[in-house]
């Protein structure tokens, strides 16, 4: 995915001279001196970071969906153990995990790479792990209009496991439940069994 247009926010590219200006001007306002040897690089290489880590600012999700397939499969649709890497919008502290998607098409699929770009459009740019969630939901639901959608992420998010309360380890889980799901507790059941490592 390096080296991709879409993987590439353009915002931080045209402001790079900015950004590197004001990561410098932190790094003197922490009390660091930004003439040593370690640091002379830092602006330049956080700038680039942040070209990859806010990726996702220059792709709308719901174009990632855009191309469907009709197909008359309207049987259980898992696709799960999709490594994400965000940030909080909180504390700008990153934020990692899983997204597992499961969906009963209705006459229309998406190839199954699509979930993974749409798990990375929705992430890579400040977020909450609810948002997140909710919004790989609705899009789905628009773009697909499947029978039914659940989808679990899980999430270590650093605000808490490094500052704070520090209790590194504890996870995060939320679900959006959609259709079918909703109204069927054995498919729930099947979704999360079938999800466990």
């Amino acid at each position: 995915m390096a080296g991709r247009k879409d993987y590439v926010n353009s915002a931080v590219s045209r402001n790079r001279e900015q950004i590197e200006h004001h990561v410098k001007e932190i790094l003197k306002l922490i009390g660091e001196d930004v003439e040593r040897e370690g640091l002379h690089e830092t602006p330049a290489r956080v700038t680039r970071m942040y070209e990859e880590i806010f990726a996702g600012y220059e792709v709308e999700p719901r174009e990632v969906l855009g191309v469907t397939f009709d197909e008359q499969h309207e049987e259980l649709v898992i696709v799960k153990d999709i490594v994400y890497y965000s940030q909080c919008e909180h504390h700008m502290a990153p934020f990692f995990g899983k997204v597992h998607i499961g969906y009963l098409p209705s006459g229309k699929i998406a190839g199954l790479s699509k979930f993974a770009r749409l798990v990375e459009a929705v992430t890579r740019r400040l977020q909450v792990q609810e948002r997140i969630t909710t919004q790989i939901a609705n899009v789905m639901e628009e773009e697909l209009h499947p029978h039914g959608i659940m989808i679990v992420v899980e999430g270590e998010h650093l605000c808490m496991c490094s500052r704070g309360v520090k209790k590194p380890g504890s996870k995060t889980i939320t679900s959006a439940v959609r259709g079918e799901f909703r109204s069927n507790p054995a498919l729930r059941s099947e979704f999360l069994s079938l999800i466990k490592d």
